[in-house]
């Protein structure tokens, strides 16, 4: 009889155990969720069971049915931004979820620049880090990061937990984010959770689902087992399998992008992934099509990576392009410009407050709505040939263009044989003259277009513009 009680009471504790319910770790305590939406929320429980949530901002109660696999689901609708609030979840026995503010939530994304933490990488630091992780203490900003995961399996976990701002966690945390996120919390007063999910060295299509790289098959190998990931950061959908699909439809505002340098000497492809990726990570959150943001990689000399070798598009002016173009085929996007931040011999640039700030200002105009200031750098309008001269226009000039008093060495002009010579450039409110010795009829126009190049045009705002090219040869 003994026996049979003690067996009866094991039953009885195992089925406690499988009673709990159990979150992915994108839900934890100090989460932010998406204000003014129907944030959805998942996990686990017993199968079959009914699952009952909470929220203490209203009260209200929700019921999610768990599958045959203990798999279930639903959506919360959340109020303007404010808390702290908890959720209650149950389906017998109860989790409860603190310290739950309500703000707008971001994801950040990318390879190293956007991976670089605020306390720098060893011997390579963050201009303002020190300062930055000193005054981080701010407990209405939250954050997150899905650590490093190479796989061909969708994983629907990871390791790690929402924490509240703070020096000894925002020194581990991505600088480009970071400032980002400063500087949407400065100008919104709102709650600000920054969701971090990158990996230094990644290429494009490692971030890509197989069905993403369906059309690119021929040209992009996609591994099928473990055995077939030669390169973790670099095998396509090895990251997306790995690190993107846990956090797949977590609600949110939108998402930021510091990639490209690991795709350098692959233009025209990048375009059409980048183009294709944004398209499909849209459909996978099923939330239209969210707000993307990305840097455009910044002048670096790429032939050091491969000296003996000369290939004319290993020249990343040619990617910088292909990122330029791709804003004008991704809709509800933009490109913060980082012409002026390059530096020679390092591929990860000090001043990432510079990056962080410009990507937040895309945000802060074009989704929240802010007027009276600078976001969008001049970019390349029209031209007209008068002879020998040709005169560039520019647009996003609202009160002209400037050099900073500098002379300005960086464009370039070609006649039909195609040969670029340096041009002199006579700089007017919103446009500038051409003109080549070498050049008397002029058919195109290269701006800054080198591998490692200090940009010299700015609007009046401050914003660079970007290298650009009117030929497509």
């Amino acid at each position: 009889m003994k026996n049979i009680i003690a067996l009866l009471g094991l039953c009885l504790i195992a089925n406690v155990s499988i009673a709990e319910v159990t979150l992915p770790a994108i839900f934890s305590d100090n989460m932010v969720l998406q204000q003014q939406m129907e944030a959805p929320i998942w996990g686990w429980a017993t199968p079959n069971a009914t699952v009952k949530i909470t929220t203490s901002w209203d009260d209200k109660e929700y019921t999610a049915a768990a599958n045959s696999k203990g798999e279930w689901k639903t959506k919360m609708s959340t109020p303007e931004a404010g808390g702290p609030y908890t959720i209650s979840i149950s389906d017998g026995e109860q989790l409860e979820l603190e310290n739950v503010l309500i703000g707008e939530v971001w994801l950040c994304s990318g390879q190293s620049n956007m991976e670089m933490p605020l306390k720098g990488f060893p011997g390579q630091p963050i201009l303002g880090g020190n300062e930055a992780i000193v005054n981080s203490k701010n407990d209405r900003i939250r954050l997150i990061t899905v650590p490093r995961k190479s796989t061909v399996q969708p994983q629907d976990n990871f390791e790690g937990k929402w924490e509240e701002a703070a020096p000894k966690v925002v020194s581990n945390f991505s600088a480009t984010a970071w400032f980002f996120g400063k500087q949407l919390y400065d100008a919104l007063d709102v709650p600000i959770g920054l969701v971090h999910v990158s990996w230094g060295g990644s290429s494009i299509e490692a971030w890509m689902s197989e069905q993403m790289l369906a059309d690119f098959k021929e040209e992009i190998k996609v591994p099928q087992s473990e055995d077939e990931i030669d390169v973790p950061n670099r095998t396509a959908t090895a990251l997306y399998n790995g690190m993107i699909t846990p956090v797949a439809g977590y609600g949110m505002r939108g998402a930021i992008w510091y990639q490209g340098e690991s795709n350098n000497g692959r233009p025209d492809q990048y375009e059409e992934l980048m183009v294709t990726m944004v398209r499909e990570w849209r459909s996978l959150w099923g939330e239209g099509e969210f707000p993307f943001y990305y840097a455009q990689i910044a002048p670096f000399d790429y032939g050091m990576f491969s000296p003996n070798e000369v290939v004319e598009k290993n020249n990343s002016a040619y990617l910088r392009d292909a990122q330029r173009k791709a804003m004008d085929r991704i809709p509800n996007s933009g490109m913060a410009v980082l012409m002026d931040i390059g530096e020679k011999e390092n591929i990860h640039p000090a001043d990432k407050k510079a990056g962080g700030h410009r990507l937040a200002y895309w945000a802060l105009a074009e989704t929240y709505g802010i007027e009276g200031f600078e976001y969008k750098g001049p970019a390349f309008e029209a031209m007209e040939v008068k002879g020998s001269t040709v005169i560039v226009a520019f647009e996003n000039v609202p009160v002209g263009i400037t050099s900073y008093g500098k002379e300005v060495t960086s464009f370039e002009l070609a006649g039909e044989d195609k040969k670029f010579y340096p041009a002199t450039a006579v700089l007017r409110r919103k446009s500038v003259m051409l003109s080549s010795p070498q050049v008397d009829k002029p058919v195109a126009v290269r701006y800054a277009f080198e591998d490692f190049v200090v940009g010299e045009i700015f609007s009046t705002g401050g914003i660079p513009m970007s290298s650009f090219r009117t030929d497509d040869w």
